[in-house]
């Protein structure tokens, strides 16, 4: 493909976008530094990517983490609106890749560790379902064959 044929707009076409439009417009830069290893700009910050997981993550361990990263997000927002304090909060991830290529992820498996106050099961369990169900940009954006699945362990203080 040409690059003339891509559909992407340059910085001078966005004054032609509508402005409802232009404001979901995402945009971003990928570099090649040498071999397979890439920097990707994203308003100002890096990530680095290495498929050979020496200079940086391979796209594939990056797109693992975006799903923790955006639910993580929304977890949190909505467990403050429920009154909760958060004094500790991780999400291990543990993802099945096809075995041949394309190596999509056939599975993910999320577990979440949180501590803090007033955060029950029913209450993370919320957050969980509207964050899946409604707000997650990312999990909207996968498979939607790809099984996922999430448990956690609730700790009362941090």
């Amino acid at each position: 493909m040409k690059g003339e044929d891509m559909a992407t707009p340059s910085d001078n076409s966005r004054e032609s976008i509508p402005k409802e439009k232009a404001a979901n417009i995402k945009k971003g830069l990928l570099t090649w530094k040498k071999d397979t290893v890439f920097t990707a700009n994203i308003r100002g910050h890096a990530i680095h990517f290495d498929a050979g997981g020496n200079e940086g993550c391979t796209p594939t361990e990056s797109l693992l983490m975006s799903l923790p990263g955006c639910m993580a997000v929304d977890i949190v927002l909505f467990l403050r609106k429920m009154q909760a304090e958060i004094g500790k909060f991780d999400i291990e991830t543990t993802g099945e890749a096809n075995p041949s290529p394309p190596k999509y992820f056939r599975a993910i498996h999320m577990k979440i560790n949180i501590a803090g106050k007033g955060i029950t099961p029913e209450k993370l369990e919320r957050a969980i379902s509207l964050s899946q169900k409604k707000y997650c940009s990312v999990r909207h954006s996968l498979r939607e064959d790809m099984d996922i699945t999430i448990s956690y362990d609730i700790a009362e203080n941090a």
